[in-house]
């Protein structure tokens, strides 16, 4: 009973959290240095995630396993409630920061509602080209690790450029890029798959390397060849840092397509960004953080996903 109690309590500090940061919306009122907002979109998402909160509450009275992860992640919303109200207090009702650095939660929704299609836009062609960047310079590394991994013939003579060049980050290449790819937009892609093929290669290497020998002998002496070693022992035994050399290799990606974006791209997230601080727009370029925290986690979650699917039987050494 009391266990039920406690659960009950914790379930309900979501709406808690929610309702602190509302109460410091509607008690003070705007420092008068922030410019003016004809609409209140800030209290409008404060009030649908009350009612959602709100309505989760009410279930998990009939919900069992909801009011268990509603009493476990219950602290966690409310203090990202409190969190959010003292931001709010500290910058929109007191403004003791900079006003032109620090705006009001208002300002900077109302970009997302007043520019939506530009946002969209930028979110597309940022899409694009992670999709493609990621996608070549995955195959690229995966056919590297292949070549490294299962001949010590190749990895003798590649592997020490590799070592050479390998390392050095991806946007240290953008002067001599663009003055060697014709348009921008190839040569985005390049320093994006550029960004994503080393640690493909390298953990696609050193997972086929360390697969233990026995695997390959016994196939050998089954009669398997070249290519049936290879992808139907090798590589299944290396999908695992496979998979890793990919979300370090995304994680490298985000930070070159949002350097790429900034050096001659009419679009994009980064394009965004560096627009908005040139304007001295800074609501803008909180949304455009905004955008690449919500871009970046659902394209890892996706990868995730995957990899669970994939590797049911491994849960891995990285978690999201």
């Amino acid at each position: 009973m009391e266990k039920n109690f406690k659960q009950i309590l914790q379930s309900a500090l979501p709406v808690c959290g929610v309702l602190f940061a509302f109460l410091v919306q509607i008690i003070f009122q705007d420092n008068p240095l922030h410019p003016h907002v004809e609409k209140h979109y800030y209290n409008v998402l404060l009030l649908i995630l009350f009612g959602i909160s709100a309505l989760l509450f009410v279930i998990s009275f009939f919900q069992r396993r909801l009011r268990e992860s509603l009493a476990y992640k219950g602290p966690f919303f409310l203090g990202a409630g409190v969190l959010v109200g003292v931001l709010n207090l500290i910058t929109a009702k007191l403004a003791l920061l900079p006003v032109i650095f620090f705006p009001t939660y208002d300002n900077i929704l109302a970009v997302f509602v007043e520019q939506c299609p530009l946002l969209l836009k930028c979110i597309g062609f940022s899409f694009r080209l992670l999709i493609l960047g990621v996608f070549w310079g995955t195959l690229a590394g995966f056919a590297t690790g292949i070549f490294l991994g299962f001949s010590q013939k190749v990895y003798y003579w590649i592997n020490p450029y590799i070592k050479l060049i390998g390392p050095i980050p991806s946007t240290a290449w953008i002067p001599l890029v663009l003055t060697t790819f014709p348009t921008p937009l190839g040569a985005s892609i390049f320093i994006i798959a550029l960004a994503v093929w080393f640690p493909v290669q390298l953990m696609t290497s050193s997972g086929i390397q360390n697969t233990s020998k026995v695997y390959f002998e016994v196939s050998r002496t089954l009669g398997a060849g070249t290519m049936f070693q290879i992808f139907k022992v090798a590589v299944p035994a290396a999908l695992p840092n496979i998979f890793q050399g990919v979300f370090n290799g995304i994680c490298a990606a985000f930070i070159a397509l949002m350097t790429a974006e900034m050096f001659g791209a009419k679009y994009g997230i980064g394009w965004y960004i560096s627009y908005q601080k040139a304007m001295m727009l800074y609501s803008g370029v909180y949304a455009g953080l905004i955008m690449i925290a919500v871009f970046c986690t659902v394209i890892i979650t996706a990868l995730f996903q995957i990899r669970k699917r994939l590797l049911n039987w491994q849960k891995g050494l990285i978690k999201w």
